[in-house]
């Protein structure tokens, strides 16, 4: 049996490529055979490879077992924008057939599959889907990266609220440090652990460079 974790967040930029890696990390120190799959990327380099995502990189870079690149990020985009609307005129619709059949094919390689989203929950990917509604199809257990930072506790409780109404298992919360000094810190996540009613998965610290940092230490893989 394959398991599958889908790391959504409150926003972009709260560090949910970060998380994703940690988590890649540690399942290569247990020696899971693992992979990092962004179904969706926008904002991307062109080398002479093709579009290439950063984020996209990072997660193939960190798996146990190494799959063609296409296949980690089978959607990219080069302008950084909300999906729905770079495919919509550039003429390139999102399949989630595609999607789910290349997840389908990617549990066949492997035990353990951290499946990155893109923007917030509710980011959507055309006129009437949004990426949500396929972690519903895939019913894909769900862990939250919550930036702390000035309306990250709105952001959250509208976050968990709307996971919950779809039924999906929320495995809790990593708070995430996304900003040098901010003096309300320890007030926005104790506010959020009284508030959200759904485990705390850990919290990591402000650095200001992450590649040689193994994050997982700072996160409690008891609850997985």
């Amino acid at each position: 049996m394959t398991i599958c974790l889908f790391i959504t967040g409150t926003d972009t930029k709260v560090g949910k490529t970060f998380i994703s890696i940690m988590l890649l990390q540690l399942a290569k120190k247990l020696n899971f055979d693992s992979v990092g799959y962004k179904p969706i990327a926008s904002g991307c380099k062109i080398t002479k490879y093709g579009l290439r995502n950063n984020d996209a990189l990072s997660l193939k870079k960190n798996s146990n077992i190494q799959l063609y690149y296409n296949i980690i990020n089978p959607y990219n985009f080069l302008d950084k924008t909300s999906p729905n609307i770079i495919s919509e005129r550039i003429k390139k619709p999102i399949s989630l057939y595609k999607i789910s059949s290349i997840l389908k094919y990617i549990k066949k390689k492997t035990n353990l599959i951290i499946i990155e989203g893109i923007g917030g929950w509710l980011t959507p990917i055309s006129k009437i889907k949004k990426f949500s509604d396929w972690v519903f199809k895939e019913k894909i257990s769900v862990i939250l990266v919550v930036g702390i930072k000035l309306g990250c506790i709105n952001h959250a409780l509208l976050t968990v609220e709307s996971i919950k109404k779809k039924g999906l298992i929320l495995k809790g919360w990593i708070a995430n440090n996304i900003n040098n000094k901010n003096i309300w810190h320890k007030k926005y996540i104790n506010t959020l652990k009284q508030n959200l009613n759904i485990i705390f998965l850990g919290e990591i610290p402000y650095f200001k460079k992450h590649n040689k940092i193994k994050l997982w230490k700072y996160i409690n893989f008891n609850y997985f």
